[in-house]
């Protein structure tokens, strides 16, 4: 009769120990959904960026063309009234 004690201390440490278990597994997901739905935003965030620099980009290009047609055209004035 006197293992019968040790043995229910084990089996309620078994017990235990799989709760444990069961809210490590738990936390674990939790962690787990939340790193991917920050990584997800982060994601979307670089979209953004890279197709603002795009944008950015071709808008920088049509403005130095649109400088390099107004020189022209102050270098023809310049001509025409000989200032040159």
């Amino acid at each position: 009769m006197a293992g019968d004690p040790i043995i229910e201390k084990l089996l309620e440490h078994d017990r235990r120990f799989d709760r444990l278990e069961e809210k490590f597994d738990k936390k674990i997901d939790s962690l787990r959904d939340e790193f991917l739905t920050r990584t997800d935003k982060i994601l979307v965030i670089l979209q953004r960026l890279d197709q603002e620099r795009v944008f950015t980009n071709e808008a920088i290009r049509r403005l130095e063309e649109q400088q390099e047609n107004q020189q022209k055209e102050l270098n023809k004035i310049k001509q025409i009234l000989k200032i040159v």
